[in-house]
């Protein structure tokens, strides 16, 4: 495994690759590696000749009031967790690589940044589409693994690369959640004992909204209202959005009639969190 530092040295690893034709698939990560993120980098091997993880905790993506300067940090337990899945490059590159000196350029899917996450969060889409770009032009990959958890980060990825005419496949794996249905999320660690079982709240109001779906409810503003009734049982918790939307557009819609994303997010404590399933009515 290389363990790659530079632009200049991952540039030069992937002309070096791109000569003998091998399939290079890349997992974008922020580091503090749990078994959600190794399923990307297991669905990446079984696919690519080649698997570059990179681990970059990405500064533009924060707010101002966020958890940028205590997000976990351990490029020796991440790099140990990559070995043992034989990964063949860790790109680690600086904040001063990646953003120069007065850097003014920003890479923004208009109109889909702004909903969902992109509500609460100003500016969070615009901070994930310009370094995802970046890391794409950097690396190169012929294939990019990202996560079900990260539904909106997916569907604006997925409209970027389509827009920009990226030559880049995007997969998207499913989430991967604790026996008990939270879903695995490098904040996680966060939470303390009491906080970890009001987590929960997120997966069981997805439950509650997928039962009453599987029951044959097609309205979105009931459904709603019921995944809200869980966090109204739940005083631990703050809920930022429960909205039920097009997976590709993220575009609001009042009756389910085709595939849908039911999407929540909520603080736990001082601990955003988010969750979401797919469900489809043809199914």
């Amino acid at each position: 495994m290389k363990l790659v530092k530079t632009i200049d040295e991952m540039r030069a690893f992937r002309k070096a690759t791109r000569k003998s034709g091998q399939r290079l698939g890349l997992v974008p990560t922020m580091g503090a590696l749990h078994e959600g993120h190794l399923s990307l980098v297991r669905a990446a091997r079984e696919k690519s000749d080649l698997v570059t993880v990179s681990i970059f905790v990405n500064p533009t993506q924060f707010g101002p009031n966020e958890d940028f300067a205590k997000y976990p940090r351990n490029l020796e337990s991440d790099s140990a967790l990559l070995q043992r899945e034989k990964v063949d490059v860790i790109f680690t590159p600086s904040v001063e690589d990646m953003y120069p000196a007065d850097a003014v350029t920003w890479v923004t899917v208009e109109g889909m940044s702004d909903r969902l996450c992109g509500k609460s969060r100003p500016g969070h889409f615009r901070g994930v589409t310009t370094v995802v770009s970046k890391l794409f032009h950097i690396i190169e990959p012929d294939v990019a693994f990202f996560g079900q958890k990260d539904a909106a980060q997916v569907a604006i990825i997925r409209r970027m690369v389509r827009d920009l005419n990226m030559p880049v496949a995007i997969e998207v794996c499913p989430i991967i959640r604790e026996s008990d249905g939270l879903a695995l999320s490098s904040r996680n660690a966060y939470l303390n004992p009491g906080e970890r079982k009001s987590a929960l709240v997120l997966s069981r109001s997805l439950q509650r909204v997928q039962k009453l779906f599987d029951e044959g409810k097609r309205d979105a503003e009931r459904l709603i209202t019921a995944g809200k009734q869980e966090f109204a049982k739940e005083p631990a918790a703050r809920l930022d959005y429960f909205e039920i939307v097009d997976p590709d557009s993220l575009e609001p819609i009042s009756t389910i009639l085709q595939r849908a994303l039911i999407a929540v997010a909520a603080f736990i404590g001082n601990t955003r969190l988010i969750d979401n399933i797919l469900v489809d009515p043809q199914f």
